[in-house]
């Protein structure tokens, strides 16, 4: 199938995590809110769109957050809360098309080239998922409409919140040549710095750029770029995509600086790391930690054995041992984090038809 061929919709919620704290709590409505700990080690989690006004964005200090906005009201994430509403969402989603690829539990991408209900467009489709979203959770969504995820998740932030924008194959190439490489899915801070020095900024001078000189600087992500620059990309919804990584991290109220407080987090780091695990019924052979000083610099330590993880204790003493060449410490420890990847199943015993792309 071309790619002018398949109709892709990005479904984004709108500062979701802040928006349902809004819905529940009248009183937080209209206000700058942030979900996190306003703790001098807190992060801010998520943003409503009164406290983005101030600056304030997920991933930022809390004291950072409260500095640029003064009256920013912190509220305490209520998880369970949130997968809830996202399993609606996504029951949603599941009327109009069995091909969904979650992102988080805020955003996906929907194949509905071939729906299983007879509306007469992927707009449209769009458009209706959004007002049942409205009318069954009582929060809005955005939408991005293409003929791939690459436009589709660019679509959905184009008319933030509450909003949906269309980018047919005739509009493809144009809208991507005057967007900064910063704004590009797929494109991070480092790349896009490492693109401004070789001068390329827009999607234009992207374009204009040889593919020997991408797979020179950017090896095998050089494919993709060169095709995003063209408005192409080839993925395709990719449902019950494979986890590749489980893990868990904490931020400490008190540095860390003794060996014996270091294990006690490692162990329970790891214990929530398999039960993770556990749930989803997957081990894996590579363990890795990652440890951030006070000072914001940061070590990332893995190591692949032979044989997967067992158990918890053996967890525990896969990262214990990572961790033990760190020691002594040249500083407090601010944060600790364990992953678990190269997955695969733990043993539980021994041994319709085409449519439009917009009306």
């Amino acid at each position: 199938m071309t790619q002018a061929c398949r109709r892709i919709i990005h479904v984004d919620m709108d500062a979701f995590y802040a928006s349902v704290e809004q819905r529940d709590n009248l009183a937080l409505r209209g206000r700058p809110v942030a979900v996190g700990s306003p703790g001098r080690r807190g992060v801010v989690a998520a943003a409503s769109y009164e406290a983005r006004r101030f600056g304030v964005r997920s991933a930022m200090p809390s004291v950072t957050a409260l500095r640029k906005c003064p009256d920013l009201v912190f509220v305490p994430p209520r998880f369970e809360v949130y997968r809830a509403v996202s399993a609606q969402v996504h029951g949603i989603f599941s009327r109009f098309t069995s091909l969904i690829q979650p992102l988080s539990l805020d955003e996906a991408y929907l194949d509905v080239t071939r729906p299983l209900l007879p509306y007469p467009s992927a707009t449209a489709i769009a458009t209706a998922i959004r007002g049942l979203i409205h009318a069954e959770t009582g929060l809005t969504a955005s939408a991005g409409v293409s003929y791939n995820k690459f436009l589709a998740k660019l679509a959905s932030d184009y008319r933030k919140p509450d909003g949906q924008f269309v980018i047919t194959p005739a509009m493809g190439a144009d809208f991507v040549a005057d967007l900064p490489v910063e704004a590009f899915h797929g494109i991070g801070p480092a790349t896009a710095a490492r693109m401004n020095a070789l001068g390329i900024h827009t999607g234009l001078d992207l374009r204009g750029q040889p593919l020997s000189r991408l797979l020179r600087h950017f090896g095998k992500a050089a494919d993709f770029y060169y095709g995003i620059a063209r408005g192409l990309d080839e993925r395709p919804v990719e449902v019950n995509r494979p986890r590749r990584s489980v893990g868990a991290e904490k931020t400490f109220e008190t540095d860390i600086h003794d060996w014996s407080a270091a294990c006690d987090s490692v162990a329970d780091l790891s214990a929530r790391v398999w039960n993770r695990c556990t749930a989803r019924s997957l081990t894996g052979v590579t363990v890795t930690i990652k440890l951030k000083y006070n000072d914001f610099r940061q070590i990332v330590r893995g190591r692949t054995a032979a044989e997967p993880v067992r158990d918890a204790p053996d967890l525990t003493d896969r990262a214990q041992g990572l961790l033990a060449p760190c020691f002594p410490l040249p500083r407090g420890i601010r944060l600790l984090g364990i992953t678990v990847s190269g997955l695969r199943a733990q043993d539980t015993q021994p041994a319709p038809r085409q449519l439009a792309l917009f009306g």
